[in-house]
This record gives C-alpha cells, structure tokens and sequence, in this order.
C-alpha cells in the first residue's frame, strides 16, 4: 500500500506540466502505445471473444471517483429470500480482448499497471479497450467475468460461482454520492445494502485480525491555474466498496487454493521491532494503545480527521511493506499463502484493466468453476508474475512519490523562508535529527532537518520552508 495518494483536479500549469514530463523520460515511463499495438487493440474492440449467458438484467453499477471511465467493476446487491445476502460482482473481461502471445499482450508485460499522474494516466491497455470497449461504462453492453457470492446473515461467504457473462451497467456512481444517499435514506435497495454488507464484512475482518488502514488522502485541487493542496479522510462508503473487492480476492484465493494452481497476494507477519516501534510513535502521538489491546483493534478505533491519529496510520503503513506475490502449481499448497493484513489467502483479480496479474488470476478461478484445467497460456505465464508485479508496482510506487513531492515543490516554491505550524508524524531511527512533518495548511507532508537536535515525534512545532525545488521535486524544513 503506497503512503500517500494523490488526485488532481483542474487545469495544469506549464511549468508543473514540463517538470512532469521530465520525470517521464527520468523514470523510464512508457510512452505511446506502438502502432501494432494500437492495431490490434483497435481489432479487439471490434470483435471480442463474448460470452453465450446474457446477464444484462442484472441492473449493475459502479462506484468510482468521480470522472473515472477505466471501469473494472461493478456489482448488484440483494437479500437472499432465506435470509442472508448476494452479491454479484461483475469485472472486465480483459481476456476477451487480449490474445495470449499477441502484440497487445506483451505490451501489457511490458507496462505491468496503470500509472497516475497529477495531468493524466499511462494506461496499462490502449484506451479503445481501457476507457472503452472493456470498460463497464453505464448502459453499454460489455463481456465480464461475473462473479456470485452468496452470503449468510453475518456476511459470511457461503457459496462462489464465477463464469463469463455479458453484463450492462445502469449506473455510475462516486463515493460522495454514495455517502450521502445511504446517509440521507434515498439509496435504492440495492445500494442501500452496501453499508448493511460492508459493516458485517469489516465485523469478519475485525474477528479474524485483519487490518484495512484508513491513512488520509492527499490532494492537489487546481482550478484557473492556480493549485492547493488538501487531506481528505476516506469515508465510510470508501471501505464498504473495498470490502465487496476484498471478499472477492480471498474467495478467488480459496478457489485457486483447492484447484492446486494459482497466484496469490502474500504479507508476511511484521517483525516485532516493527511492532514495538509502532508503540513508540503511539506515546509519542498521546494515543492510548494498552498493552491488550491487538494491533488491529486499536486500528480501528483511530478517526483519520484527527491530526495525531492521520499521523499514526501513516505509520502504520510501514508493517504492509514486503508484498509479494507467491505462484503454486501442481496441487501444492503454498508454504506462506496468508496475507498479514488480510488475515487470511487473498489475491487481486478485481482490477484488470489496470494491473496484469489480475487477467491470469481470472482466468484460473473461472477454470476452477468450471472443473476444467487452466488454459496453457496463463499457467505457463504464473512463473515469471511476481517479478514483473513487482517490478511494475516499483515504478507505480516511484510515480506516486515523486508526483507528490515535484507537486509540493511547484506549489512552495515561491514561499520559501515561510513558517508553518506542523506535526512531526516520523523520526529516523538512525539519525533523531531528521524526520517527517505534516503541514495542516497547506496539506503537504516533507522531510525535515534539525541540526539543533533530536526531532520531538508527535510534537506540533513551527518549521521553516528551507528549500522549495520543482527540478529535484523536492521540499525541506528547518525548526523555526
């Protein structure tokens, strides 16, 4: 999980805009799609491998940011007649497009994810397919891999099914609006029941101890030019969505678990060191952690809206590093098949437009259904998977850093010497003199140095913009 996210809105400046294109070329970033690509992609559109069942009844919808047109998922929610509930959870069919071994393909390997960049994404697949003809935009009809979770009245899943389907979304919805429908009572039934499922499935997640990390939202909001920086605290109806994706991922794990082949997605257990540092940052931020009380339930209790509690999740995000992904194949279970902060196997397979691993994991679970063996093409890909995730999820994690730290600088540049109140959210263990601080006004987290000596973790301190540099997109402070 990367620490800090950023969205942009608004028009772009020209000097922002010429520093994100050098850190393009500087990163190594693909450019534009090659033309046998294009062509291909183009020819896929057109004539995709569809499915025989027709779902289109299904009245869907998807929730995403506002804007959004790369449409992975959508879902119906409903009340089982003998109580409990079900859900179907409708993702692109990327494999209805993409033949094995063809030009597109290897672009895929090549690009790995979606990129973002404050003035626009590198997608992982052509936009005919990524924004369009693979897309589950409202009221277009659309080849997917529909799945069926059946659940009991504590949200526990009960029965999967996942087939091809074609489907037809009715609606795309954002976070906002769905916060504040279900909050004033005007959901429709079915989107009403996202709260009711999301709520029993993080009740799971806390039963099991698994961990979901509410960390604040950093966002860049332009308008005529001219940018602010802002936090924005995920709302509840973020982790209720997240919840229906996770359900999805470990049901996927538990069917390619009993099939013998698969790609999951593992977290090993943090180190205790890591744990105990948790505990010196929750002193030092005035957050009560009694000594029996776990990790995760203390997690939870925390509001991302409070300054010290914002600073502390971002700690916590330290013990999700060491991600992996773990390939298995003739029937062996895998040794280390958990995911720490899910507590339980997972897998992705619920963003495939956007991240190449979860086409193979789609495939293997619709296999599995089916009682079928896996097609070759995906079980032969399995073995070299987790060095190209990783490597990909390396430059999307460079991208994200380094667009929020250029950002920042293009925005202070002109205010260095400036003082600002702040919170000191991390120190350095090898050296107390530098660390990280959080700025209320304006929403900007950066690096500080104190010559004078150790930083005070947790203390509010005013610090002094000391250098502002949107050509090595960085920002530094100083204690006032």
């Amino acid at each position: 999980m990367p620490r800090r996210h950023m969205h942009m809105a608004g028009a772009d400046g020209a000097a922002l805009g010429a520093a994100l294109r050098e850190l393009r070329t500087r990163l190594g970033v693909p450019d534009a799609f090659p033309a046998e690509v294009l062509a291909e992609a183009e020819r896929a559109a057109g004539a995709p491998r569809l499915p025989d069942e027709d779902a289109t009844d299904l009245p869907l919808f998807t929730i995403d940011p506002p804007g959004s047109v790369d449409l992975d998922q959508a879902m119906h929610l409903a009340k089982r007649s003998g109580g409990g509930y079900r859900v179907h959870y409708a993702i692109a069919d990327v494999a209805a497009f993409v033949i094995p071994g063809g030009a597109l393909d290897g672009e895929a390997h090549r690009r790995v994810t979606t990129l973002y960049f404050p003035d626009g994404r590198v997608p992982l697949h052509p936009q005919v397919l990524s924004e369009g003809a693979a897309s589950l935009l409202p009221d277009r009809t659309r080849p997917a891999l529909l799945w069926r979770l059946d659940l009991d009245s504590d949200g526990r899943v009960q029965a999967t099914d996942v087939h091809r389907a074609l489907v037809r979304s009715r609606a795309r919805l954002d976070y906002d609006g769905v916060q504040k429908a279900i909050d004033t009572g005007t959901a429709e039934p079915a989107l009403a029941l996202l709260k009711d499922i999301g709520t029993l499935r993080e009740a799971l997640e806390a039963e099991r101890g698994g961990i979901s990390l509410n960390v604040p939202e950093q966002e860049v909001v332009g308008q005529n030019g001219s940018y602010r920086l802002a936090y924005r605290a995920p709302l509840p109806a973020d982790g209720w969505n997240a919840q229906i994706s996770l359900m999805t991922g470990m049901a996927a794990a538990d069917l390619m678990l009993a099939a013998g082949t698969g790609i999951l997605r593992t977290l090993p257990a943090a180190p205790d060191g890591a744990v105990g540092r948790l505990r010196r940052a929750a002193q030092a931020l005035r957050i009560d952690w009694p000594h029996h009380v776990p990790y995760a339930a203390l997690v939870r209790s925390l509001d991302p809206r409070v300054p010290a509690h914002a600073a502390f999740l971002q700690e916590c995000t330290a013990l999700l590093r060491g991600a992996g992904y773990t390939v298995f194949t003739g029937g062996e279970r895998p040794e280390h098949a958990v995911h720490a902060a899910v507590a339980a196997p997972y897998t992705h397979c619920t963003a495939p437009l956007r991240r190449l691993v979860d086409r193979y994991a789609g495939e293997l679970c619709v296999a599995a259904v089916a009682g079928a063996a896996p097609p070759a093409w995906a079980v032969e890909a399995l073995a070299g998977l987790p060095h190209e995730m990783r490597e990909g999820s390396r430059l999307a994690n460079s991208v994200e850093r380094e667009c929020v730290d250029l950002v920042e600088a293009a925005l202070l540049k002109d205010r260095v010497g400036e003082t600002f109140d702040a919170t000191v959210i991390d120190v350095e263990e090898r050296d107390p003199q530098a660390g990280t601080v959080h700025l209320e006004d304006p929403a900007v987290v950066g690096r500080v140095e104190s010559p004078a000596g150790p930083l005070p973790l947790g203390d509010r301190i005013r610090v002094r913009l000391t250098r502002a540099d949107p050509g090595t997109a960085k920002i530094l402070f100083a204690p006032a």
